[in-house]
């Protein structure tokens, strides 16, 4: 059984918080967490891509749980997230790896393969839009601003925070529990998302990346294609984020294919971890 080992990693002048799992000698799988996740969300994913043989890392994006957490809201430029996990990769020791990423983590996966498209082998996407897309996508569905109005409140400084950080983060564990299929997180699931809030300065740091990014996620002027080879996996039932994002992204891709998972939310990945964990491994595998 491949325990998880967690290490920090100097890259692009802050530290990130990697947990690691499977043999040090597998192709490396390096996993990015969205909001308001960390390292653990992918922890069913790790456990059987490392029993695959895959060396995997998960890190704690910068800002979230034990990574560093610049004050600055600046610090949350996507330029500045993009640079953390090609700085991450280098690090690695390998030529290239296999990137995923769900939700923010995604998106950064996205603009990782546009900008350093040498360093991706393949890429797979969970549920997070290629921005071009989703500009396009906001202009004749004016119904995804109001599903995507969290961006705007987290705007405000120092409001959401407080709200969501009540009564024992009451706000942000109702927003999963309600999102989510019934069941998806447990109460020790929830418990140890809390840990990871109550770090320092955390939840303001996690919404951050809103504040540094939220204008440009719905007006990308970007319309560069992506040349990795692209999986897009998505939650048919997001209600965050139709799923009509996801045929869109796949215009940007040059080598890219998608696939609708039905009775899915946007935690698709732990409300039905054995079938996406298949197709991952499906994909990877692929010639």
């Amino acid at each position: 059984m491949n325990e998880i080992e967690h290490t920090y990693i100097q890259t692009n002048g802050i530290q990130l918080h990697v947990a690691q799992q499977g043999p040090e000698d597998g192709e490396l799988v390096l996993l990015l967490h969205g909001f308001p996740e960390f390292w653990y969300g992918w922890r069913k994913q790790m456990a059987e891509l490392a029993e695959q043989g895959y060396r995997v890392w998960a890190p704690d994006q910068r800002g979230y749980n034990l990574s560093d957490k610049p004050e600055s809201v600046k610090d949350y430029d996507m330029k500045e997230l993009v640079e953390d996990i090609a700085g991450l990769i280098r690090q690695s020791g390998k030529d290239q790896v296999i990137l995923a990423g769900h939700d923010w983590g995604g998106i950064v996966s996205w603009k990782v393969a546009e900008t350093y498209p040498e360093l991706i082998k393949k890429m797979m996407i969970l549920n997070a839009p290629h921005l071009a897309a989703m500009s396009k996508y906001v202009l004749k569905h004016p119904s995804q601003l109001l599903k995507s109005s969290y961006i705007l409140f987290f705007q405000l400084r120092g409001i959401p925070e407080k709200l969501v950080s009540r009564a024992n983060w009451g706000g942000a564990t109702s927003a999963l529990i309600g999102s989510s299929l019934k069941g998806t997180f447990s109460s020790r699931d929830l418990q140890e998302y809390r840990l990871a809030w109550s770090q320092p300065n955390a939840m303001t740091t996690m919404i951050n990346w809103y504040r540094a990014n939220g204008k440009n996620m719905m007006n990308a002027s970007t319309t560069s294609n992506i040349t990795v080879p692209t999986f897009i996996i998505w939650g048919i039932n997001d209600q965050f984020l139709g799923k009509e994002l996801a045929e869109m992204s796949l215009d940007y891709c040059e080598d890219g294919k998608g696939i609708l998972v039905g009775d899915t939310t946007h935690w698709l990945h732990h409300e039905k971890a054995r079938q996406i964990n298949q197709l991952m491994i499906d994909y990877i595998k692929e010639d």
